[in-house]
């Protein structure tokens, strides 16, 4: 055998340091999991983030991975943008009440169409097609776990102001979810409801809101927030000042103070929830991040902002 040429040496020398370098991720990587191994992890996918068809493909395999390694990921979705290109398309106006979208019948078909149907029936297709197994609980494929009740604002005199068909999540059909994950099917819910009166009345549920209500009834381990931003900044235009780790009081005086602005409000106000009701960590990544999730989750530095009652 002719010796190897420079060039054959040094290629040689970086295959073994990148096989070595993989090991090595897979070591880091195997006490989370065993960490993880068993526990729920509820999803919450953004809406606008689910346009993005390679960020949505990387996802989608890590949602595979962590089932196919032991954990049971619960996946919630909302699905704004998606929303109003179908009432564009349907000619349903919009209208606004208080800066709020208004839901009346009209609005609210396009809602369980795009939501409960269309979207949800795409990510348990998506999940298939790379060997997962996934199953759409929503109101249009009759399986429906989520029900709540009408909810409405106060305006400046403090009278109620109705959003037509709004609501809130107030009960979540545990068995269903848990029956899904013990058989290693991920669920798929949607920010859709029905009335908790046993009718076939449908609700538009903010979908934070309801994914922080289906952790809280699961006893999550985790919940996890997939935006477009990589978690909580001080300064909301520079991702370089986001923060990785927040305890729960931290996260109060950055509300309080207003530092954290727009969308990450709700999300905030949601976290700090769910810390008060026993979940461990809450996350929030940037789902355009390839492969976001494993890395907050399966590494110790995490690629977002880690949420926490108290540090240890």
């Amino acid at each position: 055998m002719e010796p190897k040429t420079e060039l054959e040496q040094v290629k040689t020398v970086q295959n073994e340091h990148e096989a070595s370098h993989k090991a090595d991720v897979l070591i880091e990587a195997m006490k989370w999991i065993r960490e993880h191994r068993g526990k729920i992890t509820v999803v919450k996918l953004g809406g606008s983030l689910m346009e993005d068809e390679n960020a949505m493909t990387h996802l989608i395999t890590d949602l595979v991975f962590m089932e196919t390694v032991g954990m049971k990921p619960v996946v919630v979705h909302g699905g704004g943008p998606a929303i109003s290109q179908a009432m564009t398309k349907a000619g349903v106006a919009p209208r606004f009440v208080q800066g709020r979208r208004y839901t009346d019948e009209a609005t609210l078909g396009v809602v369980r169409e795009v939501l409960a149907k269309q979207i949800s029936g795409k990510l348990v297709s998506d999940i298939e097609f790379f060997q997962g197994s996934a199953k759409a609980l929503s109101d249009a494929y009759d399986s429906n776990v989520l029900y709540g009740q009408k909810t409405t604002i106060k305006d400046d005199s403090g009278e109620e102001v109705d959003l037509g068909w709004v609501g809130e999540v107030t009960r979540v059909d545990v068995e269903k979810i848990l029956d899904c994950c013990n058989r290693g099917i991920i669920p798929i819910i949607p920010s859709y409801t029905l009335v908790d009166d046993g009718g076939r009345q449908g609700l538009n549920v903010n979908a934070d809101v309801a994914a922080t209500q289906v952790a809280k009834e699961l006893h999550a381990n985790k919940l996890i927030f997939v935006s477009e931003v990589n978690g909580v900044r001080t300064d909301p235009n520079d991702p370089e000042s986001m923060i990785s780790s927040l305890t729960a009081e931290e996260a109060r005086k950055m509300l309080s103070s207003g530092a954290i602005v727009g969308g990450m409000i709700p999300k905030i106000q949601s976290c700090l929830k769910m810390i008060e009701r026993g979940v461990e960590k809450v996350h929030i990544i940037n789902g355009r991040l390839r492969h976001s999730i494993l890395l907050e989750i399966f590494t110790s530095q995490g690629v977002g902002t880690e949420i926490v009652d108290k540090r240890p």
